[in-house]
């Protein structure tokens, strides 16, 4: 009887992050066929999810200003939140670290800065587009540090678990990551803008930070040259592309033996990765996004699933308590504490489920005479989904 009861919970439980799941599926279809449903919410009652959704919506549909509006208001609330992790992992030990709020990982935000950047660009607002790069700049160092914090506290928690260790080694043994929070296509984006603002400095400082993220990248190495001889390039398009859609997390049930109470089940998000879905010729890899999402995400499972697992184990412990306290009321005890265990375990499955899965980029010199501009393509499933072309000054 106990065991059915076990698998209706978890039938339940799944069911739950089903739903999420489904929705952000549903999201990926639309976009993946152009069609962008705006929350009608307002912008200051929306969450973090639903802003960041609308904000990338709202520029596919060039609508530049509306969607600079829902990045801004995502900054306003998340800007001095360098080290997410802290606010992720204090979002409530219960429900699944927080269900009516999303906590954005620290690559969200500078994805905010990039696509800000575009809107900013793309409505000729040269002076906001350099205040959201010096932000940007600024906001990434500040990640980096707490990044690095982050992995010394994860080392000490595990150190003295075997099973979660191994675990946890288990889950990421193949993911590709990098050794730091980052963001190549913003720092080349930044870089593009002050090259061809003339401002060489700055342009240097940029684009050797993206040459040092992604060393095989020549259009990079070609642009610093230029940056380094003070030369402004003439007659040059740079040709972004965003590729595929970036992992999407799926919930996953597992289970621990534990001495005198019997197995402890216990959730945890693990990704699931895309498929790649076409490039230009010629172009080469910017960013990988898959890499970015799991450097930080491997982090962020450390503590999930060691905060999963330790508040199972407590659960579980006082519902073998109140199985065998002897009492009349035991069975009905026991059900209720098994209900509040899996119901307090429900693991947070959203992420920004619209990124894309790689960002390439093109440099081509034009044979016209003509201002420099930036091409900006979305490619999903071999289709183009948005095309457009901003000139620069």
């Amino acid at each position: 009887m106990r065991k059915i009861f076990y698998i209706c919970l978890f039938l339940f439980l799944g069911a739950c992050a089903s739903t999420t799941q489904s929705y952000l599926d549903n999201v990926q279809n639309n976009f993946a066929n152009a069609k962008y449903e705006i929350n009608e919410t307002p912008v200051d009652k929306q969450n973090n999810l639903d802003l960041l959704i609308d904000g990338i919506a709202l520029f596919h549909t060039d609508k530049y200003e509306q969607s600079d509006l829902r990045f801004e208001e995502f900054n306003k609330r998340n800007l001095h939140e360098t080290s997410t992790s802290i606010s992720r992992e204090a979002a409530g030990l219960l429900l699944g670290g927080g269900v009516n709020s999303y906590k954005p990982y620290m690559m969200d935000s500078l994805f905010v800065s990039y696509y800000q950047i575009w809107d900013l660009l793309a409505m000729h607002d040269w002076a906001n587009a350099r205040v959201v790069i010096n932000q940007s700049y600024a906001r990434q160092q500040n990640m980096s540090i707490e990044y690095k914090k982050m992995i010394e506290e994860n080392k000490n928690k595990i150190s003295s678990n075997t099973e979660i260790n191994q675990l946890i080694d288990k889950n990421t043994a193949d993911w590709v990551v990098f050794s730091d929070i980052m963001n190549p296509a913003l720092m080349y984006l930044s870089g593009i803008y002050f090259l061809n603002d003339g401002d060489f400095d700055n342009a240097i400082t940029y684009l050797k930070r993206a040459s040092g993220m992604m060393p095989e990248n020549t259009f990079i190495k070609q642009d610093l040259e230029y940056a380094q001889k003070r030369i402004a390039p003439k007659n040059t398009t740079w040709h972004f592309i965003d590729s595929g859609f970036a992992p999407r997390l799926r919930e996953q049930n597992t289970g621990i033996f534990l001495p005198n109470i019997g197995m402890v089940y216990f959730s945890f998000s693990e990704p699931y990765l895309n498929n790649d879905s076409g490039v230009i010729k010629s172009a080469q890899l910017l960013a990988n996004v898959d890499a970015m999402f799991m450097t930080e995400y491997r982090e962020y499972q450390t503590n999930e699933i060691l905060r999963s697992f330790t508040s199972a184990a407590s659960k579980a412990t006082l519902q073998a308590t109140m199985y065998n306290s002897g009492s009349d009321s035991a069975p009905i005890l026991g059900i209720l504490s098994s209900i509040y265990t899996v119901a307090s375990s429900n693991t947070d499955v959203r992420t920004w489920a619209t990124l894309p899965k790689y960002i390439y980029v093109l440099r081509e010199t034009k044979s016209s005479d003509s201002k420099n501009n930036l091409i900006y393509t979305r490619i999903i499933n071999g289709k183009i989904t948005d095309n457009k072309t901003i000139n620069l000054k």
